[in-house]
């Protein structure tokens, strides 16, 4: 599977990262940028994670989060 993806460091954010899918296909993911290194990687996993399992087209929030968490 093949993606394009680009990755922000943002100040403020209240939780470790988001993701939004673009127009293009593309997705942008923020990651809070008062996380530590090795923190900010494991956001940065977790969110890929979510888009190689297709789960922008999955309705129920809780079960995707219970399946990413193992």
């Amino acid at each position: 599977m093949s993606f394009d993806y680009q990755v922000y460091l943002l100040d403020g954010m209240t939780v470790n990262e988001a993701v939004t899918e673009n127009e293009d296909g593309s997705y942008t993911i923020f990651v809070n940028k008062n996380l530590c290194e090795s923190k900010q990687i494991k956001a940065i996993n977790h969110a890929l994670n979510h888009i190689k399992n297709n789960d922008f087209e999955k309705s129920n929030v809780q079960n995707i989060e219970l399946v990413a968490h193992g």
